[in-house]
């Protein structure tokens, strides 16, 4: 890997939610058509942040949440075709697990549909025991009214 003009950025300030939502579009059938409002809320809430430049191109992007010591979740993690088998996947997971806000959590899970060899190389392990999923929570508690619900301020 030789692209001295590629930069990596973990400032949320520099995503172009634009060129994001192209990036996804091209790249991630499980991220099409994701709205600019959407993408804003989740870099909003996630940290780190980590996208990969040529130049003004965006053309890597991964981001993570975690509670900073026990537990951590990768999401999106994208490649601009042009730029795949390059080893730049490679260093964008990497240069999100050593982020400060991720090198001390004890496991970093993550989802993949058909990258799992891509993932183990980096070191991950398959793991069936601990994956459940709730779609639509917010569907499911629709049935509670407001006045159950008591919120600290």
């Amino acid at each position: 890997m030789n692209y001295p003009q590629i930069k990596f950025s973990d400032r949320h300030s520099d995503i172009d939610l634009y060129q994001l939502q192209d990036l996804f579009n091209i790249s991630a059938f499980w991220a099409k058509g994701r709205s600019i409002e959407d993408l804003s809320i989740a870099i909003t809430n996630s940290d780190p942040v980590i996208s990969l430049w040529d130049d003004t191109k965006l053309i890597g992007f991964a981001r993570a949440t975690s509670d900073g010591i026990y537990r951590a979740t990768i999401w999106d993690v994208v490649i601009h075709p042009d730029y795949q088998g390059t080893g730049l996947g490679s260093k964008l997971v990497e240069t999100v697990l050593i982020h400060p806000r991720m090198k001390w959590v004890e496991r970093v899970y993550l989802m993949t549909t058909h990258q799992q060899g891509f993932y183990k190389k980096i070191g991950f392990i398959p793991n069936t025991t601990t994956t459940m999923v709730l779609h639509n929570q917010s569907k499911q508690l629709d049935s509670l009214s407001v006045t159950e619900l008591q919120f600290q301020e």
